[in-house]
């Protein structure tokens, strides 16, 4: 309390008095300067401390008669002393240049009896210097500059990982950071190791966790735009048993445009540890069935869909067709991509928002027969394990029918593409959402087989961070409400891919496709969901509470296996995938029934869910899948 008193009281004690009582104090202490000046110039004159006498006090007379009036005419008591800058103290050096002047031609030039005259040049130039210092002393302490350096000691200390251009630009924008303070830097070149860049020491990384405690670190900013994700999980696994937290600057593409700034910091996410280091994508499978086509998305509101979108408006398609259910979901990403085409009003009037379901055969044969699309991305599906399970024929309705419906239009109107978003459980299914996405495979190869001029395809991959039927979002919201964090099984394990990187492989594998190719995206190594929710808990900074460490913050709680839900997921039925041109993309040998027999069946099962039902769809989704081991009984389904 009393620290706070001694910085705060005498500013507020000072800047609360009238203007004429500044000026008067003002003009008091210049006039006290004026004197000290002449003093201590006849001090550096004689060689000692003496007492005026005589004549001598003719100086100091002259020096108050000749400077207050001339600081009132350059209007030196008009400024504001905590805003002065450069404009007041210019005014001081004139003012002090005319002083000098007049006093050394005073007693210099003419001379006064008993008046060294060396006195007439050493005090103006003394005056200057106390002027001066006095009016930049009261700035800094009225204008709260001692209050800043004192907040600046009580900031976060952090150290940047990486002490190259990125490095030095991040420092550069942290030099007038109030939120942080920069007090040095780690870097694995051991030639830099030991320098200083920008006043900081730069240190080896073996010394990392050493110097979190001797500085007192609070978190490490990761300015290696380039380092592979590899090296990212390098370092966090150094740092994991600290209470620092880690932030980053996003990859080398996202800074290319501009300097490194403040804002370009953001939270290490789990996206940048178990996504892979992205593959050089081959342009010309890109822009293959894109550029300069009409292009249609359905389920362009879902995570893969609206990326999908955002990755084809880039390659310039002559028109971009979004087809989505939900009103909300169709206007977030209609805007989304207006928002990034503002600049560019020829290339908005290409993105065309339309409203509708692929179960409606009416509303998506007007679409397809009115725009005509050379290339559609099938990515709407119900997707979400135990919603289908209790809601089984809408599942099967949507994901298979709305299928079978989009791509029997899509022949009808002369598609040239038709590329199926599928999913890991589509093999050998324990729920229906699985079953289902494998039976819409099968259609899709039907067609194919029966010598359709549409080249049909699908694209099989597991979980993507980050969409919205992903543990990733719900791990975040538990972690916000301070926990504890549900899984369905310790031993639970999955693939996880970037929804950039999967929309990427999407469009090159849908390149690729010649007719009826099941194609399966390279995931990884599989992750153990328990150690996802552990490495997210320890990238908020915050500890897992546990037998070992009763003083966690958040907990993990097992709850059980959600009906339907597998340990381990699969991306292969057999066991002879081939390789393509493509290093992550390979394609899958799968099973079939011919259309001739598939379409009878097909009938049979459509009659059953549009008469809801359930058990019949079931039984009947068992015998077209027959590797489906329904694992979902015992709950109610309507």
């Amino acid at each position: 309390m009393g620290l706070r008193r001694m910085q705060n009281t005498p500013p507020h004690f000072i800047l609360a008095m009238s203007r004429p009582q500044k000026r008067l104090i003002a003009l008091f202490v210049d006039a006290t300067l004026c004197i000290a000046a002449v003093f201590v110039a006849y001090y550096l004159r004689i060689g000692e401390w003496t007492w005026l006498r005589g004549t001598q006090w003719i100086s100091v007379a002259g020096a108050l008669l000749f400077s207050i009036p001339l600081f009132i005419t350059f209007g030196l008591y008009r400024a504001i002393f905590r805003y002065a800058g450069w404009a007041a103290l210019m005014a001081v050096a004139r003012a002090m240049v005319l002083y000098g002047l007049i006093y050394s031609l005073v007693f210099t030039v003419f001379g006064v009896a008993g008046v060294p005259r060396t006195v007439g040049l050493i005090q103006p130039l003394l005056l200057f210097l106390l002027i001066g210092g006095t009016r930049a002393i009261v700035r800094y302490w009225l204008g709260g500059g001692y209050r800043a350096l004192m907040r600046v000691g009580t900031l976060p200390r952090v150290l940047i990982y990486g002490a190259g251009s990125a490095g030095r630009q991040l420092a550069s924008a942290m030099a007038n950071n109030e939120e942080m303070q920069v007090v040095g830097f780690v870097d694995d070149d051991k030639a830099l190791q030991g320098s200083i860049l920008n006043g900081k020491m730069i240190y080896g990384s073996e010394s990392l966790i050493a110097l979190v405690e001797r500085l007192d670190i609070s978190d490490l900013l990761l300015a290696m735009p380039s380092a592979s994700r590899a090296r990212r999980n390098e370092i966090l696994e150094m740092v994991r048993n600290t209470s620092l937290g880690v932030r980053t600057l996003p990859g080398v593409m996202d800074l290319a445009q501009g300097r490194v700034t403040v804002n370009d910091l953001r939270e290490l996410d789990i996206d940048d540890l178990l996504g892979r280091d992205a593959v050089e994508p081959d342009p010309t499978l890109l822009s293959k069935n894109i550029t300069g086509k009409t292009v249609l998305v359905t389920g362009a509101g879902g995570s893969i869909g609206s990326e999908l979108c955002r990755q084809i408006l880039a390659l310039n398609p002559s028109a971009l067709l979004l087809v989505e259910m939900s009103e909300y979901a169709l206007y977030a990403i209609e805007g989304e991509l207006e928002q990034k085409l503002t600049y560019h009003p020829e290339i908005l009037s290409r993105i065309i928002p339309l409203l509708g379901s692929v179960c409606d055969e009416a509303r998506i044969r007007s679409i397809m027969s009115t725009w005509k699309p050379n290339t559609v991305y099938h990515a709407a599906a119900y997707k979400h394990v135990p919603l289908v399970e209790h809601n089984p024929t809408e599942g099967i309705r949507n994901n298979v029918f709305g299928t079978l419906t989009t791509a029997q239009l899509a022949e009808e109107c002369g598609v040239a593409d038709f590329v199926l978003i599928s999913t890991d459980k589509a093999v050998r299914p324990t729920n229906v959402m699985g079953a289902s996405k494998r039976l819409a495979e099968m259609c899709l190869q039907a067609l194919a087989d029966r010598g359709s001029k549409t080249r049909f395809s699908m694209v099989r991959f597991g979980n993507v961070l980050g969409s919205s039927g992903s543990v990733v979002p719900l791990f975040r919201k538990q972690i916000r409400e301070g926990g504890p964090i549900t899984i369905t099984h310790e031993e639970i394990t999955r693939y996880f891919m970037t929804i950039p990187e999967a929309a990427q492989l999407v469009i090159q594998a849908g390149a690729m496709g010649v007719g009826g190719e099941v194609f399966v995206l390279d995931m990884g190594e599989p992750v153990k969901v328990v150690d996802l929710a552990q490495r997210m808990i320890e990238l908020s900074g915050l500890a897992t509470l546990n037998e070992t460490n009763p003083n966690g913050d958040i907990a993990i709680r097992v709850v059980g296996l959600r009906p339907g839900e597998k340990l381990y997921e699969e991306l292969l039925i057999g066991d002879n995938p081939e390789p393509t041109g493509h290093a992550r993309i390979m394609k899958a040998n799968e099973m079939f029934i011919r259309w001739a027999q598939l379409h009878e069946r097909i009938e049979g099962i459509g009659r059953a869910t549009d008469q809801n039902e359930v058990e019949k769809s079931l039984q009947m989704l068992k015998l077209l899948v027959p590797e489906f081991k329904h694992e979902g009984g015992g709950i109610p389904r309507t």
